[in-house]
């Protein structure tokens, strides 16, 4: 399954800025976003090949193999003083950060998904020779993550509406493949069609309330946060141990559509009907009662015994940041 792809060199770690021989183990998604996972894989070896840096590919023959084959990397990466490397978008950072987390790796990012919103926070070139050219050159640094119910989450993670929007968009590109006119009019559709309201009995740092809400959203980005124009003061503070929390109040589809153009003009942060909030741990429980809740963390959905706990993992990740001068602006 593991393909050795540069030259044999001191397998020795050596973190830090020259990186030194600390080989690398690749995985890359070969079903994420427009990238064609061949040619990403003639790009990265040949930069690492020039830079005579040690590098083994994962062979995968689909986008189900991914979660394994980042444990997998991870537990060599670990035993080699290596590094796990991931090629790929949310949901395939999202599998690589949990074993670098659980492996105790650094993880290293090629971005290959449609927004790249973890790797733009963080200054990594969307590029993918200017990524893997930067990685060469890149240093450990811990960086925040959050959890609900033990998974984690590197982007956002959410209930009700928004995990619906996601797996509906995800049947409709079945059916018609990935078209953005698909993403569009399936979002459409979900959205007049959904009726639900969201009744939460939530402990918030230990203050109680109920929030009565269509879909609850938490981010662990704050580019996003300020892309979708949240109040400063609460965007401010993702990163700094804390999360973000965005909840509509109960509202009619039409008036949501126009929630949606808000937060497309990143003006979401103006709406009366949308309340905000930063918090290091948040407990939700439904008054509905109910076995299990969908929820979605980094794009991807999975069903989750309630009740939901948010919070910052206790362990960051250790990520393979560009030197300082070396970032690309976040945009």
């Amino acid at each position: 399954m593991w393909v050795e792809r540069s030259p044999a060199v001191s397998l020795a770690p050596a973190y830090g800025a020259d990186g030194g021989a600390t080989p690398f183990f690749v995985v890359i998604n070969p079903g994420s976003g427009v990238h064609d996972a061949a040619q990403t894989r003639e790009v990265l070896a040949r930069v690492f090949d020039e830079a005579r840096r040690p590098a083994w590919f994962a062979d995968l023959a689909s986008p189900s193999m991914v979660a394994r084959a980042c444990d997998e990397a991870a537990a060599k990466a670990q035993k080699a003083g290596g590094i796990l490397v991931a090629a790929g978008g949310d949901g395939t950072l999202n599998a690589a950060a949990q074993a670098a987390i659980a492996h105790g790796c650094p993880l290293g990012v090629i971005p290959q998904g449609t927004f790249n919103l973890m790797a733009r926070d963080n200054g990594i070139p969307e590029d993918t020779e200017a990524a893997a050219r930067a990685l060469l050159r890149a240093s450990a640094r811990p960086v925040q993550a959050g959890m609900v119910n033990g998974q984690l989450f590197l982007v956002n993670a959410s209930v009700g509406l928004y995990p619906q929007l996601l797996q509906d968009r995800e049947s409709f590109n079945a059916r018609f493949g990935r078209q953005r006119w698909g993403a569009l009019v399936s979002g459409l559709v979900t959205l007049f069609k959904w009726r639900r309201q969201l009744v939460l009995d939530i402990v918030l740092d230990g203050r109680h309330t109920t929030l009565v809400t269509p879909t609850l959203f938490v981010a662990n980005n704050r580019l996003q946060m300020e892309r979708l124009g949240i109040e400063e003061r609460v965007a401010a503070q993702v990163g700094e141990n804390r999360l973000a929390g965005v909840a509509p109040r109960p509202i009619g589809s039409w008036a949501m559509l126009g929630l949606v153009l808000h937060g497309a003009l990143g003006r979401l942060g103006e709406a009366d009907n949308v309340q905000s909030f930063s918090f290091h741990r948040l407990d939700v429980k439904l008054r509905r009662r109910m076995r299990s809740v969908k929820v979605s963390t980094d794009g991807e959905v999975r069903a989750m015994a309630p009740p939901l706990c948010f919070t910052v993992s206790p362990q960051p990740l250790m990520l393979m940041a560009p030197l300082a001068g070396e970032e690309v602006a976040r945009e």
